[in-house]
């Protein structure tokens, strides 16, 4: 991967669906040239996907958490991350080092759903403690860094 992978990688961070001519005008290289160079990208598994960014506050989920998880032992790895991967409004789970074993990320809609998804996690088998933030203000939302 060279800085022209970096540019083109960067045009469609910014916007995904901007055409191939536009993104070649911007790097300064042809269209079939840029378009090859993309499925190389999509090929080796740099360019994972395309999906739309949503505004979740938009679509009544506005409450974002972060839980930190601790499990009792190593053997309920499998278990937990399969019931975590079952539930919706988890839409992060992140294996962590420190004092807790997870960090997972939900988006919930009020008070009572954020009980219910805080519950669901606490009753997965294996789960010895918890800790929840709730999001008060994001100042920065950034999915990658191109750099």
């Amino acid at each position: 991967m060279d800085n022209l992978d970096l540019k083109i990688l960067s045009c469609l961070k910014e916007n995904s669906r901007m055409n191939a001519t536009a993104i070649g005008e911007k790097v300064n290289l042809s269209t079939s040239a840029l378009l090859e160079r993309i499925k190389k990208l999509e090929a080796s598994g740099v360019i994972m996907k395309y999906t739309a960014i949503i505004d979740n506050e938009k679509i009544g989920k506005g409450i974002t958490v972060f839980i930190s998880v601790s499990l009792e032992h190593p053997k309920y790895d499998e278990s937990f991350r399969e019931a975590i991967a079952q539930n919706e409004e988890i839409i992060e789970c992140h294996y962590v080092t420190g004092d807790y074993d997870y960090m997972l990320k939900g988006i919930t809609g009020s008070s009572q759903s954020l009980e219910k998804l805080i519950n669901f996690v606490k009753s997965i088998n294996g789960v010895s403690h918890t800790k929840t933030l709730v999001v008060m203000t994001t100042t920065k939302n950034e999915f990658t860094s191109i750099q």
